[in-house]
């Protein structure tokens, strides 16, 4: 069924801008060129991004300073396997996304463990991926509190949501 989902669309907007009398052709260049624009404004940022997070997890500061806090961690509810999953999550979709793998292949996704991730992972935004494409394209350029406030609100997500886990 999804994969007529597109061409479903694509037919829909030939039929109305025929019905419209419009140029369809021209309006699909233009869209084309804005995105293209779009991305030649939003590499260098997400480029920026992805690379400190990978040097973050190469180098072994990830697992280093996940082995630091995970006693504070653990004080919240967090078991200590998921810290590294907690502090990355905000950086980068896939490097969470690849601890999320090894978690389920590690512990299973049945577990307290494999759950308590996969909520964490579901909870929670990759905060400055989406702030950086934000913001190539924003006049704002002054975030005040706006990172600070995603970041706790992923982190009492993941708190909530483990802790649900717990009682149920």
């Amino acid at each position: 069924m999804t994969a007529y989902v597109v061409p479903f669309l694509f037919v829909i907007v030939l039929v109305v801008s025929l019905f419209k009398k419009k140029d369809a052709y021209s309006y699909f260049i233009d869209g084309s060129r804005s995105a293209l624009d779009l991305m030649v404004g939003v590499f260098p940022y997400l480029m920026t991004i992805m690379m400190c997070v990978e040097l973050f997890r190469q180098t072994g500061v990830s697992e280093r300073v996940s082995n630091f806090v995970a006693p504070a961690f653990e004080l919240l509810g967090f078991p200590k396997q998921l810290v590294e999953l907690i502090l990355l999550r905000p950086l980068s979709g896939a490097g969470s996304l690849s601890i999320l793998d090894n978690i389920y292949a590690t512990y299973g996704t049945d577990t307290f463990v494999g759950r308590c991730a996969s909520v964490i992972y579901g909870s929670s935004e990759t905060v400055f991926y989406v702030s950086a494409i934000y913001l190539s394209k924003s006049k704002t350029k002054k975030l005040r509190y706006a990172i600070p406030v995603a970041l706790v609100a992923s982190l009492l997500g993941s708190i909530i949501g483990c802790a649900l886990l717990r009682v149920m």
